[in-house]
């Protein structure tokens, strides 16, 4: 296959981190699934493409931006091994862009996703195109990705470009153990949910996670996380991942009342009584999706019809996630 045409053509999905927004930080387990209702793919500015032109024109102007930043991680010797920045810089000259439906700053991984691309594009030695055989590849992936996602959030764990390139449920138990897993559906009904509510503004990831490391500064506020938080995070993913859905959602409303309680900042305004009507009717729960500050928040619910209806008729935007059938 030409080189010229090689990789520009695969799509990578957003992502969803259901749990560990915050958290993760602490060394808490994560669960992230990719969405594919949201996603992008590299191309060339008027190649056989009908887009945007003025969205074309800026994604090729960030990525002259990021260009940059990938010369300097070269002369440091800290790019990946076997990126091909010169075909990069020469693609992006040409008119390299990322055609994308991925909202920016809402929490899906936009950047994560950009980032994932470049790497299949640009890294010349992937043997096994967006997999990782074995446990160390999958650390060493995700290393990688993490320093190529630094530019965009000032910081990166690495987890949202590897779950937008491996395209599949990574469950994360603290920095060293990350594996794929499936999520079971039995027990549900047609009224069972995982949804997104539109905030109607996007969000800014840097700020508030330098506002919550700043935080962690506190020892009150480091432990509050520690020892309160992090165990709510961690039983919700374990009660998911088993299928045990009266504890789950006994878990998820613990969570949910905390991060009202002590993340009130990173609650968008709009959906703030929405999110207490949710607690105290326990018809829907919702949760930080991302970082917060706008974009989505996540939402379950058992009552899907009568959700998506009472948002709307608040005319705010529900887009599900996940629906048993």
């Amino acid at each position: 296959m030409s080189t010229q045409t090689n990789g520009y053509n695969d799509t990578f999905h957003s992502k969803i981190m259901l749990f560990g927004e915050y958290s993760i930080i602490l060394g808490s387990m994560g669960l992230t699934i990719p969405y594919a209702h949201f996603n992008g793919s590299l191309g060339f500015i008027n190649k056989n493409r009908y887009t945007d032109l003025d969205f074309a024109k800026r994604s090729n102007l960030l990525l002259s931006e990021y260009s940059e930043y990938i010369d300097k991680l070269e002369s440091k010797g800290s790019l990946p091994d076997n990126f091909d920045n010169k075909r990069m810089k020469k693609d992006i000259a040409n008119g390299l862009y990322f055609e994308s439906t991925i909202p920016e700053g809402y929490g899906l991984g936009s950047s994560g996703a950009l980032v994932a691309a470049l790497y299949h594009k640009y890294k010349t030695d992937n043997q096994n195109p967006r997999r990782a055989t074995t446990h160390n590849q999958l650390l060493k992936l995700k290393k990688e990705l993490a320093t190529l996602e630094t530019w965009f959030h000032g910081t990166s764990s690495g987890i949202d470009p590897l779950i937008c390139y491996m395209k599949h449920p990574l469950l994360l138990n603290n920095d060293t153990s990350i594996k794929p897993i499936g999520i079971p559906r039995y027990n549900l009904t047609n009224e069972d949910a995982i949804f997104l509510v539109n905030s109607g503004k996007p969000g800014k990831t840097a700020p508030l996670v330098e506002r919550f490391m700043s935080q962690l500064e506190n020892s009150d506020f480091k432990d509050l996380m520690q020892n309160q938080y992090t165990p709510l995070n961690n039983k919700c993913i374990k009660h998911l991942i088993y299928g045990e859905l009266d504890q789950f959602t006994e878990s998820l409303s613990e969570l949910s009342q905390f991060q009202a309680t002590h993340f009130k900042e990173m609650i968008p305004p709009i959906v703030e009584m929405e999110w207490i009507y949710g607690i105290s009717t326990q018809k829907y729960l919702l949760k930080l999706c991302g970082s917060g500050g706008g974009g989505f928040v996540l939402g379950f619910t058992r009552n899907y019809s009568e959700v998506k209806e009472r948002f709307q008729e608040k005319n705010m935007e529900v887009v599900p996630v996940y629906r048993a059938e």
